[in-house]
Order: structure tokens, then C-alpha cells, then sequence
């Protein structure tokens, strides 16, 4: 099963961050053992560096960090016409939310795992929680 992994979701698997630390953590480990696949936006790379900065302040740990998850998960990225595309969908709120549904759909993704589903709400991909995710894997 292929999915697109929010920065939100892998944020919350580096920094520990709770109540939603453990979900994360399922979501990584799937990617890690192969029993999903998963993807990470192009754009959510740098959003992850930014962010990091708050839990780890050395940028060589922060890189070292990056490459771990990058060796798990694959970065994917919109093309040209798929970013021209985005800009005219009026049916999201929030352009980036574009720019992650473009590269689900890229990769056809069967979910796009985040903890702003709200955002997807318009979404032809069906956005879930980590823990929604977590759930319908063991049904």
C-alpha cells in the first residue's frame, strides 16, 4: 500500500512529540519493515529542517536525522504542470495542502496520513490521522 506522510506526522516521530508520538512511530515502522510504502512531499523536507531547529539544534544531528528518515521513506515531487495544476484548485484552503495532494496523486497514493485532516477535506484522497491509519491496518 503506497502513502504520502505529512511533515506533521514524521515531526512528531523525531521530536517524541505527544499525545501523538506513538502513532508516528507505527507509521515509520511500517515504512521501515515494507509493509507500506511511503512517501514524503518534496516541500516537506525543508519545512521538517525549519522545524527540527526547536528539538535538535545542531545541524549535523538534524542531518543525520533527515537521512534517517529519508532511507525509509521516499521523497516525491510535483512536476511543473502538477504545480500549475495546484494553483488553481480553489477547493483547498491552504496552497501547500495542494502541493501534498498533487504528489499523493503522483504517486497514487491510497492515503495521505496527517494530523490536519481538516485541511483534506476536499482531498480525492482520503487524508487520515496516524492513528485512523494504525487502526485500519489491524482490521
Amino acid at each position: 500500500m503506497i502513502v504520502l506522510i505529512d511533515a506533521n506526522v514524521i515531526l512528531d516521530y523525531i521530536g517524541s512529540r505527544e499525545p501523538f508520538y506513538q502513532d508516528a512511530y507505527e507509521i515509520i515502522n511500517m515504512c521501515h519493515k515494507q509493509k507500506i510504502k511511503g512517501y514524503i512531499a518534496f516541500h516537506s523536507v525543508s519545512i521538517i529542517w525549519y522545524t527540527l531547529r526547536k528539538f535538535i539544534p545542531a545541524n549535523s544531528e538534524r542531518r543525520l536525522w533527515l537521512k534517517k528518515i529519508l532511507q525509509i521513506i521516499q521523497v516525491i515531487s510535483a512536476s511543473h504542470e502538477d504545480v500549475l495544476k495546484a494553483i488553481d484548485m480553489n477547493n483547498f484552503k491552504d496552497f501547500e495542502d495542494c502541493l501534498q495532494f498533487k504528489c499523493a496523486e503522483t504517486v497514487n497514493a491510497r492515503f495521505i496520513i496527517t494530523n490536519n485532516i481538516k485541511d483534506f477535506s476536499e482531498s480525492m484522497i482520503p487524508a487520515v490521522t496516524p492513528a485512523e491509519f494504525c487502526r485500519r491496518i489491524k482490521e
